[in-house]
């Protein structure tokens, strides 16, 4: 379980920056697109997701590390342990 761990805490850590990636690259996709008179919605939306996804994809990166790096190896079964 820990090698499963282990690597799917690699594969968080590769995702998290592609999905920011990919969520810029369609930003100024849809945004080039946008006609004129939707130009400032739609700029307004797209910042809002970015500001919204790029806490969560630190979040994934973080979660990756520690588990790439074993700190979910053992966790505690009772308070005592905390």
């Amino acid at each position: 379980m820990n090698k499963i761990k282990k690597i799917l805490g690699f594969v968080w850590m590769a995702l998290a920056p592609a999905i920011i990636c990919f969520l810029v690259y369609e930003a100024f996709a849809k945004i080039g697109t946008a006609k004129p008179t939707e130009k400032a919605n739609t700029i307004l939306q797209w910042v809002i997701i970015l500001i919204i996804f790029t806490p969560i994809s630190i979040g994934f990166f973080l979660f990756g590390k520690y588990a790439s790096s074993n700190e979910y190896a053992h966790l505690p079964e009772s308070s005592e342990e905390l």
